[in-house]
């Protein structure tokens, strides 16, 4: 499949409301071909200095046209694909593209597995002390709140790779437990800091059976 392509060093999950500013003509370009055309496009992620993943993306809207011809326009991310060719300029046109293969994912988990990687999304955001997130099971899968976990770049590039949903909840709460564990341990030592210099109840020791 060939497709225009907008690289981006930025990761886009299917599912993803794309927020882009448009300003360079060749992207213009490619947003008045989506226009007119109802044509999709490709943001492939640019990981060191390599094309290699991307998400397919539909345009929704236009939500401003600026004097010059900038724009704010919205997508949504539909399909993740494997970049085979990559072309600076596609067929005439001013914007890149190149041929690519939609890869099929699944999203098939049992739910007790979903809940408990919930439950630790949960956990983490009472740690942090960031208010409670409504979140409804049976409409959850890996990449419904990925961006809001704490992933790095890196490892939002490695989550869009993998095709089966229970290896990226995998993938999702073994960083969730990581991370809940570092964020504990300081949290305790944040307190162990705020008793220094205060007042401590001892308990009382018991030297009967103390030994030398």
């Amino acid at each position: 499949m060939k497709l225009p392509l907008f690289p981006l060093k930025s990761v886009f999950f299917p599912g993803d409301t794309v927020p882009l500013h448009i300003f360079e003509p060749r992207y213009k370009q490619l947003i008045q071909d989506c226009r007119e055309e109802a044509i999709t496009f490709g943001i492939p992620v640019l990981y060191n200095n390599k094309l290699e993943y991307g998400t397919e993306v539909q345009l929704v809207e236009v939500v401003n046209t600026y004097d010059g011809g900038e724009m704010d326009v919205v997508c949504v991310a539909r399909q993740v694909f494997k970049v085979v060719s990559f072309e600076p300029q596609m067929g005439g046109k001013l914007y890149p593209g190149g041929q690519v293969d939609l890869l099929e994912y699944d999203y098939i988990c049992p739910s007790s597995y979903k809940a408990e990687v919930v439950q630790k999304i949960r956990k983490l955001y009472e740690i942090m002390e960031l208010p409670n997130i409504s979140i409804d099971l049976a409409k959850y899968n890996s990449f419904v709140l990925a961006h809001k976990i704490g992933l790095s770049y890196e490892q939002e590039f490695d989550l869009l790779k993998i095709p089966r949903e229970k290896d990226r909840l995998d993938f999702i709460l073994n960083h969730l437990v990581t991370t809940i564990n570092v964020l504990s341990q300081v949290e305790r030592a944040r307190k162990i800091i705020e008793l220094n210099g205060h007042f401590k109840n001892f308990d009382p020791l018991d030297f009967k059976n103390i030994e030398t």
